[in-house]
């Protein structure tokens, strides 16, 4: 089993941590990514929202199956296993605490109100939002929970760390759980890394290369400006026929795709959205404070 997790909801970044993880020669991580062992152990999935399928493919709900991952573990002495998830979902701190009492629990928070705007344009990204106005999502939010759509379209519920951390701090000791903010990665992340090093025991003087950035794209994504252009331009036919005497089919292909990408963008969110989810999370956030004794101002600014 493995010693140490890295908790989260989606979309704090933790895909790059867990690639930077992966170089230290004193951490092993598990072979096979996003596992959620702890969050749907023994559970036949059944999830019904749009493309939901690929998590229920990723999910390894067997015991057996899950310790298979961790079979090759040689001299590592930080062995780890990093699942979305883990932080929100309520009966995972009672699974973790049965199978592995002394663990270390890592988690990465970020902002709520970015990290909800950045899953909904994730799932714009991978065609499996439907509604492109962030506003209404939210509104259809509480009866895709009610039909059984997967955790990453629970973009407002997922934000409520205080709770979801809560459960942790009432059966976990203090100092098995590292608290680490998604702000303080993007700002200096050799700094953090060493704190994580740190946290875990390990080989403090460590350098990993940190010149590849994970999923990048999936953090930011980028959605059409205009959606009309977009599938104007998504038409192979409509540029053939207008520039085929002209130019020849690798340049027309060329300009069709540069036009494409001048026409994506990750629309900022709406001034009187983003107000509104901070008024609903504000308590939560100042609960959170107290908790882990951080000062996340930052996050309650417009």
């Amino acid at each position: 089993m493995p010693n140490f997790l890295i908790i989260d909801a989606a979309k704090s970044g933790t895909s790059s941590l867990e690639y930077y993880l992966k170089q230290h020669p004193q951490i092993y991580m598990s072979y096979a990514e996003e596992m959620h062992f702890f969050a749907f152990e023994n559970q036949k999935l059944n999830f019904q929202g749009i493309g939901d399928i690929s998590l229920m493919r990723r999910a390894v709900t067997s015991l057996d199956d899950y310790q298979a991952q961790f079979q090759d573990v040689s001299e590592e002495i930080a062995i780890g296993d990093k699942s979305a998830w883990y932080l929100y979902h309520p009966k995972v701190p009672e699974r973790i605490k049965h199978y592995i009492p002394n663990v270390k629990l890592i988690t990465v928070l970020r902002n709520p109100v970015d990290r909800a705007y950045s899953s909904f344009l994730h799932l714009i990204r991978d065609y499996r939002e439907p509604i492109h106005d962030f506003e209404v999502a939210l509104e259809a939010e509480p009866q895709r929970i009610d039909n059984n759509w997967e955790y990453l379209w629970h973009y407002q519920q997922a934000g409520f760390y205080y709770q979801q951390l809560q459960r942790y701090f009432d059966i976990f000791a203090p100092e098995q759980i590292g608290i680490f903010i998604y702000e303080d990665y993007r700002k200096n992340p050799e700094k953090f890394l060493l704190t994580i090093f740190n946290f875990l025991c390990v080989d403090k003087t460590f350098k990993p290369d940190l010149s590849k950035k994970i999923n990048v794209g999936k953090l930011k994504a980028k959605v059409p400006k205009n959606q009309t252009f977009h599938n104007f331009l998504s038409e192979p036919n409509i540029i053939k026929s207008m520039v085929k005497n002209f130019l020849p089919i690798s340049l027309r292909e060329r300009i069709r795709e540069g036009l494409k990408q001048t026409n994506l963008g990750q629309p900022p969110l709406q001034p009187q959205v983003r107000k509104k989810l901070l008024d609903i999370y504000r308590s939560d956030i100042m609960n959170l404070e107290r908790l882990i004794s951080k000062d996340l101002s930052r996050w309650l600014e417009p």
